[in-house]
């Protein structure tokens, strides 16, 4: 009698292990950001795309692809040629993300690892027919209009793949060694320039100075030969007299100045010689 119980145990146990395992793979999650296609082993890709959560499958005939739809980041560096043939290399900074809807069609055609598929050629493509209309220096004063164009024309042909670019930046920008070298040249031209121009507009000032300091000049010689003219002699003996003054308080403060009467002997000890 428990032998018998026992096996019933045995038999019961191995049902529900096996149902179980059924159950289990029957099951698979979708978790949150992401989505998943089912392909049948009979009808190949299905229509329908699984959002988040649990879902049902027919196990051993049917499999979840799991697909990431946040935004990614992905960078496409490439080399190409301006408008007046200059070596010009390129980084583009893309925030990409599948469009839910067309995954199932994305798998068929392009595979679970579209973006290595599509990104690298359609960027090149763009960014050649756009850096193609600018010559090197409008690179870099049209800076903003590059961009906007490229934006525009990867973001239309992102969509005819079934993608949505949430953001597009161009975060390197060079040129060629003989294009920085012209650069750098000019540059060092336009500053020699400047430094010419201000020695110029220097000379120009201190001419103008000397002009003025001249004429300033003459206007006195011409004011004291008026007053000589009125007055005589008069006015150089006031000057002389205003000097004498001058010195005169300059001595009197003097320690080391000794006034001697004039027309008096005055004895001094002086030793001898």
């Amino acid at each position: 009698m428990a032998t018998r119980i026992f096996n019933r145990l045995g038999q019961l146990g191995i049902a529900l292990a096996i149902g179980g395992g059924v159950i289990n793979s029957a099951l698979f999650n979708v978790e949150g950001g992401h989505r998943a296609v089912i392909f049948d082993r009979f009808r190949g890709v299905l229509p329908n795309v699984s959002g988040e959560g649990t879902h049902f499958i027919i196990p051993w005939v049917q499999r979840p692809i799991v697909f990431d739809i946040r935004s990614r980041p992905r960078n496409v560096p490439v080399t190409t040629g301006s408008k007046d043939l200059q070596n010009v290399n390129i980084t583009i900074r893309i925030l990409f993300r599948p469009i839910a809807r067309n995954l199932p069609d994305m798998y068929k055609n392009l595979g679970s690892d579209y973006d290595e598929r599509v990104l690298p050629s359609i960027t090149n493509e763009v960014l050649k027919a756009v850096v193609a209309q600018y010559d090197a220096s409008e690179l870099i004063t049209q800076r903003e209009n590059v961009s906007h164009m490229i934006r525009q024309q990867l973001t239309e042909r992102a969509q005819s793949f079934g993608m949505l670019l949430d953001d597009i930046s161009i975060t390197h920008l060079t040129f060629g060694h003989e294009f920085t070298h012209a650069v750098e040249m000019k540059q060092v031209a336009q500053q020699e320039a400047e430094r010419a121009r201000f020695v110029v507009e220097k000379a120009e000032q201190q001419k103008k100075a000397a002009v003025i300091t001249a004429e300033g000049d003459a206007r006195g010689a011409e004011l004291l030969a008026k007053a000589f003219a009125e007055v005589g002699e008069g006015l150089i003996e006031l000057r002389r007299l205003e000097a004498a003054e001058e010195v005169a308080q300059i001595m009197s403060r003097s320690r080391n100045v000794a006034y001697l009467p004039d027309g008096q002997n005055v004895l001094m000890n002086l030793p001898n010689a």
